[in-house]
């Protein structure tokens, strides 16, 4: 990551984008967010502006590797579309929240960005996993039980955390798609995360293998915001400009710098 920070323009424009944020986040927390309601409204309007960095610098990654060319050039694109989707999402609130002066809907045009990631991470991750070799791997009868066994533990996780008691409203059925959907499709790519991690430790290796396990990490810190999310959701604690928008923030910053050392990594390829 160091390496990559050192040389990568993109990189240094990344950092300085989270030092920024840093120390505005850290000024409402020690002043009061309702001490500062304009600033804390503006954190939560803007702080998405390192998702929209990191997903225009990932595309441009992309063509770098082969686009949709090749099976790594796809796997950036998605977790650049990804990210690009979670600014879509944010974008769209703000519209609702301060254009339009209303609580956000819910379905609204924001849930076709931050539902719209899940699959965009869902297949990015799928992809990751057939070039860290997966494939080969689940030859093995034990990554077999642990291909079945992870994904069903995290599933009825979230299943028992956010759905055991849900009231079905057959009336609304994209409400009621959206509300399984965001749980399920969250724990259906961090599984395969996990999976990739699991199956590939002992094989990966040379200049690709940090590079894979920091995207790994990225959705991992995706995953706990996403969840953190859905948790103060569902028991009417969600604050805007509190600690759980500034884990979406570490988590774009994190995919961020994750596709920008993808930078580094082609240009060592290139100099073999």
């Amino acid at each position: 990551m160091l390496k990559t920070i050192q040389k990568e323009w993109q990189a240094k424009v990344a950092v300085l984008i989270f030092a920024i944020f840093l120390v505005w986040w850290s000024i409402l927390q020690i002043v009061g967010v309702k001490n500062l309601p304009l600033a804390a409204d503006i954190f939560t309007v803007t702080y998405g502006i390192m998702a929209l960095w990191g997903g225009l610098c990932g595309l441009y990654i992309a063509k770098k590797w082969g686009g949709i060319k090749s099976l790594m050039g796809k796997t950036i694109i998605m977790f650049s579309l990804g990210l690009l989707a979670q600014e879509f999402g944010q974008l769209a609130y703000t519209y609702y929240i301060y254009v339009q002066h209303i609580d956000i809907p819910y379905p609204s045009l924001g849930d076709l960005g931050y539902f719209g990631s899940i699959f965009f991470y869902l297949y990015g991750t799928y992809l990751l996993a057939r070039t860290s070799g997966v494939k080969i791997s689940l030859k093995n009868l034990s990554n077999k039980f642990q291909a079945i066994i992870v994904p069903i533990f995290m599933l009825g996780y979230s299943y028992m955390l956010f759905l055991r008691n849900y009231n079905f409203d057959w009336s609304k059925p994209l409400t009621i798609f959206l509300d399984f959907g965001y749980p399920l499709g969250q724990s259906l790519y961090i599984s395969l995360a996990l999976l990739t991690f699991l199956l590939t430790r002992k094989i990966l290796g040379g200049i690709m293998r940090d590079k894979i396990i920091f995207i790994l990490i990225a959705l991992l810190f995706q995953y706990l915001a996403d969840f953190n999310f859905l948790f103060q959701n569902s028991r009417g604690t969600w604050t805007y400009s509190e600690y759980g928008d500034y884990l979406y923030f570490i988590a774009y910053f994190i995919m961020a710098i994750a596709l920008l050392q993808l930078t580094t990594a082609i240009k060592q390829i290139n100099s073999n």
